[in-house]
């Protein structure tokens, strides 16, 4: 675990000597595969391919998966993962790794927060054979060994009737029920399971979302299987295991409509004015996609489910992007959510599904071009900013001190 007293501000260099560029980036996404890179004292070491998928629980790491698209075109996943036990220096300088690492890669990369025990499926899935957690961190020479086997597959329920949503469950036939459509998504097949109760706008929304996975998270490479309820395939029961009786369903899905328009809020990041702002865009979903303008960053605030998004419009400058991240960050803390509530930072054209699923009538970019300023009716006078002080979230002097940042962290700086 890394030394948090070093914060060394006497150390800082002139702008002249300032690290612009991590040597290790270098080596970052030039061809297809896995990087994985371990925080240790303030600097970015690679970790050796035959130690994958082992964390120690007291450090933080930089991960990052490059795929190749049909196009020739590569694709980025950069994740940074955070032990149950590392230093407050260490995650934040793995949120500054990971943020730097972007800039390199052009702003391409989708960006995940990680933390122990509460990983993503996306994450899992990078580890075939599981993780495991070393106990201690890289300083302390401890090797211990905690086994912790993880079941990499996800399961989405989708519920609701206008305004259908699909939300992760645990993958078990505990999940299920009669009344609404699950999908069960095991990488390179995709299962689209619907009850015997469910309605037409589940269906659809179903059918949207397995879709979507399949084009977008795999590249056109994995197949969809539509299922009736009764009708399961054998791959299903191996998962699963042998299907019991299943309730009929729980809640009434126009209740659920309500529910889901008051579970997401989006909110606008800028600096526009020459100060940082986080102001409330709107309260309810779903959006309309011409509330993201491309000048800006956008958090998408699904926190009472146990995630958050970050939306990077192409156009914003550097200090908005890196703010949005640690503005997020800070942002569970201030809401009061779970510290394991994920993060996913999007870059303009890089939406996943569940993102896309909280706006009405989404269109990608090769559907429809401009997407200019936009004001949702109704919510043009509730607009307000967010109290806390976001000037305040960049601090770390001490990650200032080895990188030779002039202003401690703060991100003010001129060029």
């Amino acid at each position: 675990m890394g030394n948090a007293e070093s914060s060394g501000a006497c150390c800082v260099p002139r702008p002249s000597e300032m690290v612009v560029d991590h040597p290790e980036f270098e080596k970052a996404g030039k061809e297809p595969g896995l990087q994985i890179w371990r925080v240790e004292k303030f600097d970015l070491v690679a970790v050796p391919k035959n130690q994958y998928g082992s964390f120690f629980t007291g450090d933080a790491y930089v991960i990052l998966n490059t795929i190749r698209q049909r196009s020739g075109n590569l694709q980025y996943d950069l994740h940074f993962w955070l032990g149950n036990e590392c230093t407050q220096d260490e995650s934040g300088s793995a949120a500054i790794f990971t943020v730097q690492m972007d800039d390199h890669l052009g702003g391409k990369p989708i960006q995940n927060r990680e933390v122990q025990g509460y990983e993503s499926s996306s994450f899992l899935g990078l580890f075939k054979s599981g993780l495991k957690y070393k106990a201690g961190g890289v300083a302390s020479g401890f090797t211990h060994v905690v086994p912790n086997d993880v079941n990499i597959e996800r399961l989405l329920q989708v519920k609701g009737r206008r305004l259908a949503r699909a939300t992760e469950v645990p993958v078990a036939w505990a999940s299920f029920n009669q009344g609404d459509c699950f999908i069960l998504d095991l990488g390179e097949e995709i299962y689209q399971w619907c009850g015997s109760k469910s309605n037409r706008f589940e269906k659809l929304k179903a059918t949207a979302v397995a879709k979507d996975i399949r084009d977008n998270e795999r590249h056109g490479r994995a197949r969809v299987y539509v299922v009736e309820e009764g009708m399961e395939r054998e791959k299903m029961i191996q998962v699963l295991g042998d299907k019991p009786d299943l309730p009929e369903g729980t809640s009434d899905d126009v209740k659920a409509d309500a529910t889901n328009r008051k579970l997401a809020k989006l909110y606008k990041v800028s600096n526009s004015d020459g100060s940082m702002s986080v102001s409330l865009v709107a309260d309810e979903n779903p959006f309309t996609q011409s509330a993201l303008n491309s000048d800006d960053c956008f958090i998408l605030d699904h926190g009472p489910d146990g995630k958050i998004f970050v939306w990077k419009g192409k156009n914003a400058n550097v200090e908005e992007r890196k703010i949005a991240l640690k503005t997020a960050t800070d942002f569970i803390s201030k809401m009061g959510y779970a510290k394991q509530t994920q993060v996913q930072v999007l870059p303009e054209s890089g939406e996943t599904p569940l993102f896309k699923q909280f706006f009405k009538n989404w269109r990608d970019k090769d559907q429809t071009e401009g997407m200019g300023i936009a004001y949702i009716p109704n919510h043009i006078a509730k607009i307000e900013n967010v109290p806390f002080d976001v000037s305040s979230l960049h601090d770390s002097p001490a990650m200032a001190a080895q990188h030779g940042m002039v202003d401690e962290g703060r991100g003010q700086k001129q060029i």
